[in-house]
């Protein structure tokens, strides 16, 4: 990776690690009849997108199509962000509530610090317990999606994306026994993010996080899952 990339990127990173909150809150949530929260990094807040183009809130859009009356999500998620610093900041957010959908997206910023699979395992464990929790103890009421494959990014030009992909790809495998354990819905996007490969559109500004086009891929593919959640 060129130096000048890891520098913006460190340096975008830190900025935005200082400037957003920890969590967004819905405030029309309470007049909707079903709640959404959503858990993760860069790819649930969307870095460098629209709220609108946010892949939890375009699921938000798709299930009212679809007469199921649910808020936009709240969110709690940050670019950058690990297993343990999600799980830290949804500790400092206080929030007591319990929802009828909770989604988690988490785990690339694991693999590209290169901490140890080992470490993730145990971490996103815990996280799935947090996620069971805010849906008050249902496991049929989290989805977890798959880690996207950076490697295909514009950013990752020059990468060894062969041993990108065998990475995240043994994060994914650990995400998915987990959540077999549980019973818990895992949702493999990651397909779908190689398919981006060469398309632009797909990219945000930035060449690194996925666009509103390819967050929709997401929606789509998550969307069976979460009306069956919901109506359960």
């Amino acid at each position: 990776m060129a130096i000048n990339k890891i520098i913006q990127i460190l340096v975008l990173n830190f900025f935005l690690a200082c400037t957003q909150p920890n969590m967004i809150e819905n405030p029309k949530a309470d007049a909707s009849k079903y709640s959404f929260l959503s858990l993760g990094d860069s790819y649930t807040i969307g870095e460098r997108v629209s709220e609108a183009d946010r892949w939890s809130v375009q699921l938000a859009g798709l299930l009212r199509k679809y007469g199921l009356d649910i808020a936009n999500p709240d969110i709690i998620a940050r670019t950058g962000w690990t297993t343990a610093e999600l799980q830290d900041a949804i500790k400092a957010s206080g929030n007591q509530k319990t929802y009828d959908l909770v989604s988690l997206l988490i785990g690339v910023n694991n693999q590209y610090r290169g901490q140890s699979q080992e470490r993730y395992r145990t971490e996103f464990r815990e996280l799935l317990q947090t996620a069971t929790k805010f849906a008050g103890g249902k496991t049929a009421h989290v989805l977890v999606l798959s880690i996207p494959d950076w490697g295909v990014s514009p950013f990752a030009a020059g990468q060894n994306k062969a041993s990108i992909a065998q990475a995240i790809d043994q994060f994914n495998a650990i995400a998915n026994e987990e959540c077999g354990k549980l019973g818990i819905a895992y949702i493999d996007i990651t397909p779908l993010s190689r398919s981006a490969s060469g398309d632009e559109t797909q990219f945000a500004s930035d060449g690194l996080h996925y666009s509103g086009k390819q967050m929709k891929q997401w929606a789509e593919k998550a969307l069976a899952t979460a009306k069956e959640s919901l109506q359960k």
